[in-house]
């Protein structure tokens, strides 16, 4: 498997709130995006454990030779990212509140776990270059969708569109949304923060993945459309192309 991360401060936002990294042996490949809320700098810290976290136990795996149960492995990294995060801001009055979105994913050659919280999101592109959402947006506006009390098109530019009603850190307790699908040679995993989904709809954002470019072209070009189109928000992303340890 090949992957890119890149991460950009976009055109509004003074600072970047955004964590993302990869971790990768000859079997396995594990990516994350987190996104911090919370103001002034406490949303890049509580990305920032976030991203800790999975490092932590990315080591503690032996590199990850030993993850054995990856949908368990996932949500117990950020449930222990969670409860790190909540019991740093107890303890440091400035950073109440704060908190993050998470994506991440399990890749092997076979299957990707995805497990998220909040409204980043995995995106998978298939042989056919046909582009799917793998993850459901925890926020107001899609709960609004799902009740039928708001069309797909007008939640694209509601002015709550970026409530979130789950995020890492903000409770003691969360609950976890974790995924499977599988995949072969030649397709591609996306995950982004909303700084990428909020600028580009899926047409565009399928368009730039099924160019016949690089991936670290591919991210590139994702990263200045979604600055060409007001760069609202920080803007994080990593793709995963599945090569099968082979040249495609």
């Amino acid at each position: 498997m090949k992957a890119i991360y890149k991460t950009d401060c976009g055109k509004v936002r003074a600072n970047n709130e955004d964590h993302v990294d990869v971790f990768q042996n000859d079997a396995i490949l594990l990516a994350v995006v987190a996104d911090g809320m919370g103001g002034e700098k406490a949303g890049e810290v509580a990305s920032g454990l976030a991203l800790r976290q999975f490092s932590e136990a990315w080591a503690t795996a032996d590199s990850g030779s030993h993850i054995e149960r990856p949908e368990d492995w996932l949500r117990q990294c950020i449930i222990d990212a969670n409860q790190s995060i909540y019991n740093f801001a107890k303890a440091n009055p400035e950073c109440q509140g704060m908190g993050t979105t998470i994506v991440a994913a399990i890749c092997t050659k076979e299957s990707v776990i995805v497990a998220h919280v909040g409204d980043s999101r995995a995106y998978y592109v298939n042989r056919n270059g046909e582009l799917r959402q793998v993850t459901e947006d925890h926020s107001l506006v899609n709960q609004l969708v799902k009740a039928g009390q708001l069309s797909e098109a007008d939640a694209h530019d509601h002015p709550m569109k970026h409530v979130i009603v789950r995020a890492c850190g903000t409770d003691e307790n969360i609950s976890v949304d974790v995924s499977s699908i599988e995949w072969s040679k030649g397709e591609q995993l996306l995950l982004c923060s909303d700084g990428l989904s909020d600028m580009l709809n899926d047409g565009e954002i399928a368009s730039l993945l099924n160019r016949d470019e690089t991936i670290e072209e591919k991210a590139s070009l994702l990263i200045d459309k979604a600055n060409t189109a007001g760069g609202h928000d920080n803007i994080t992303l990593i793709i995963v192309l599945n090569d099968d340890g082979e040249e495609l």
